[in-house]
This record gives structure tokens, sequence and C-alpha cells, in this order.
């Protein structure tokens, strides 16, 4: 009996602090960036995205995430433009289509917000990078679904990632500034 007894609340416990997986809904999550241009800035976003969310929401820490990013999405407001940042001496996308973020770590004090590590790949090369982030919120979604929303934003240097358009063009800055805005739907 105390077997049962002991068994049965190891059972309990463990789907209580069980993480639970959200898929990345592509309809309802952004990639978005801002660079310099000239003399003010430029943005867009890129709203190909997938991945899965794994969280812990008794201890966030114990979370992951693995976002795919899809560049030949990516969309300034400027057809024009937007196939002239694709080329090679851009993005590339013809070789490098696509961006990964897998994360490695997470650190957080309120399990609301805190500090994602991961190794992010694009351009072919992979860093290791720390970016803040905060959840939104868990709710029903008008579809009988269930989602989390989660805000990131970070700045990576184009350089950082072999990227050679600002040492090449003074019209364009290294830093780019990203936010992503993530809607999970649980699996």
């Amino acid at each position: 009996m105390i077997k049962y007894v002991f068994y049965t609340s190891l059972l309990f416990c463990s789907a209580i602090y069980a993480n639970e997986s959200y898929k990345i809904d592509p309809e309802h999550s952004f990639a978005n960036w801002k660079i310099r241009h000239v003399v003010a800035m430029t943005s867009g976003t890129v709203p190909d995205i997938n991945g899965i969310i794994d969280i812990n929401r008794q201890n966030i820490s114990q979370s992951q995430i693995e976002v795919r990013i899809n560049l030949l999405g990516i969309n300034s407001n400027h057809k024009k433009r937007d196939e002239h940042i694709k080329e090679k001496k851009f993005l590339d996308v013809e070789n490098f289509s696509t961006v990964i973020f897998v994360s490695t770590k997470i650190e957080s004090s309120d399990n609301q917000s805190g500090i994602i590590t991961g190794e992010l790949t694009l351009h072919g090369i992979s860093k290791i990078i720390s970016m803040p982030f905060k959840v939104l919120g868990f709710g029903d979604d008008p579809w009988g679904g269930y989602r989390v929303g989660i805000e990131v934003n970070t700045s990576i240097l184009s350089t950082d990632f072999g990227y050679a358009w600002a040492e090449n063009n003074s019209a364009l800055g290294n830093e780019v500034i990203l936010e992503f805005l993530i809607e999970g739907i649980k699996q």
C-alpha cells in the first residue's frame, strides 16, 4: 500500500511539473527587424516562423524552445527592396534561407521573464547568444485551443555572422535589432 501511494504521488507530481508543448503558430508569430539605412531606420518582418516551445510553468528555467525562420518570406513592405536584400551580397537566401535558434539555458527569477541563451545559426554561422524574454500570458483562443504568448528582444551584429554589408556599404548599419513575437498553440 505504501508503494502504491508513493508511486501515485510521484506520478501526480511529475504530471503537475511536466513541460507543456506548444507549436509555434506561423500565422500569429513574427520576427521583426530594424536596421540603419542611410540616416534613418528601415524595418520589416519575417512572418514564416515555426518551431516548438516546451514550457514548464512551475519552473520556466526548465523550458526549451526551438525556432526556425524562413528568410524567403522577408517583408519590408517594399517588394523591390525585399528582392534586393535576398541577394547574395546581403542575406544570400539562395544558400542560407533558414535561421535556427535552439535554447540551451533559460534563467528567470520571477517565472515570467528573464534571459534565454541558445545557439543562433544564421548565414551558416552558429553563435551562442543571450536575449531577454517575457511571457506575455497563457489563455484560451477563439478556436478552442490554448495558447502562450512570448516576446523576445535583442540585437546582433551582422559582421558576427559573416555579412559584409556594413563594411562595404556605409549606407547600412551593422547592428540589426530583432523582436520576436511568438504565439504557441498547446499540443
